[in-house]
């Protein structure tokens, strides 16, 4: 008796809900537990992508959440700060060995003028703080507080995460452009990586798709400005938008040349820290990577404190089988990426309200766990 197959549309949508039965298990746990609102979910596997989509955008309008549903991405926002960074390269108007008062003049001569964009690129450039002081935390009190900032190690000595050095590096890289950072991202690198929903300024026509985020007491709340936000944290998006994002980091063949240099750009490591490789805005694991590993290289000492590094001799693009992945959480909002390119497979977990990052990392990882022997 010959075998019955099915037609490629039922395999299709067999494989989907397999995903989506695989994403359930891991997720909708996370959501009981930490009674998170809403998420949207994103799986590419082999270039397909599949959505999942839980709860609701805003508690008050019980609006449901779709792949259209645009999310804070905290500071997976960095990871496009590299990009666009990479981009500028890419064209020949900033090398990552320069030093910021080639390109931002008042810092000429300062301490931080000392550490190379490279070193602000990987929070190397000497001991940057996670968030800027409180009284220089506005838009516009950014170069006094670089003139005044003594660093507490020479360039290249220790890996400390900071928005500050990241937001110095995007701020310089948008100067090497001859434009602010928001509308070198929103005009020139967004459009060429066909992310059409993905923004720094939530125009009007979008905003009834932006959830609310809800913080520890569920209120519901939105990021609000602060020093190099845009650069640091500032950045919404949709799992829709996100998704193509991972597909392109996965693989950039689609893109024109300077945007796929741009997008290689960003997968070199530079740093080794502890069990992780820093490069720029990605952070790195050899895969297959353990969760314990990978909570390790995610861990509160790798945000909050000081770490020695090594820097890598002779600085290349990750091999295929690497593990690329960012969190990413303002007051509302909690948001994890990662994709494995040798495995032609990304994740993305976007959600209203800031949960524990191991949780992210457990989910995310017993997904990709049970997605990885359906890649042949």
């Amino acid at each position: 008796m010959a075998a019955c197959l099915l037609p490629a549309s039922s395999w299709a949508d067999d494989r989907a809900a397999q995903i989506r039965a695989i994403v359930d298990s891991a997720i909708r746990p996370v959501m009981a537990e930490f009674d998170v609102p809403g998420m949207a979910v994103a799986v590419t596997i082999g270039g397909e992508p599949v959505f999942v989509n839980y709860g609701v955008a805003s508690r008050e309008q019980n609006t449901p959440v779709t792949e259209n549903t645009l999310f804070e991405l905290g500071s997976i926002s960095k990871t496009f700060t590299a990009t666009l960074a990479s981009y500028a390269q890419a064209q020949g108007k900033l090398s990552f060995d320069d030093h910021p008062g080639k390109y931002i003049p008042a810092l000429k001569g300062s301490a931080v003028d000392k550490a190379s964009l490279l070193h602000l690129a990987t929070y190397t450039a000497g001991g940057f703080p996670l968030q800027f002081p409180e009284k220089f935390d506005s838009k516009g009190q950014e170069l006094a507080y670089f003139k005044q900032w003594k660093p507490d190690a020479a360039p290249g000595v220790q890996r400390r995460y900071s928005n500050p050095s990241i937001g110095l590096f995007g701020h310089a890289a948008a100067a090497a452009l001859k434009t602010d950072f928001d509308d070198a991202l929103e005009k020139q690198l967004l459009p060429k990586l066909g992310l059409n929903s993905t923004y720094v300024h939530v125009p009007e026509a979008a905003k009834a798709n932006y959830a609310w985020g809800y913080n520890k007491d569920n209120k519901p709340v939105r990021v609000s400005g602060g020093a190099f936000d845009w650069e640091a944290y500032g950045v919404k998006s949709t799992a829709a938008d996100m998704i193509r994002y991972l597909q392109l980091n996965i693989d950039p063949s689609q893109l024109d040349a300077v945007a796929r240099r741009a997008v290689d750009g960003t997968h070199v490591g530079y740093f080794e820290v502890g069990v992780m490789v820093q490069g720029l805005g990605w952070e790195q694991h050899p895969y297959p990577v353990s969760l314990e590993r990978l909570q390790d290289g995610n861990s509160r000492a790798m945000t909050w404190e000081a770490n020695p590094v090594k820097r890598i001799a002779s600085p290349v693009a990750a091999p295929a089988m690497t593990l690329f992945n960012k969190t990413g959480s303002t007051g509302g909002f909690g948001a994890y990426a990662l994709f494995v390119p040798g495995k032609k497979i990304g994740i993305v977990m976007l959600a209203n309200k800031a949960y524990p990052n191991p949780a992210r990392l457990k989910a995310a990882h017993a997904i990709l766990e049970q997605l990885a022997p359906m890649v042949k």
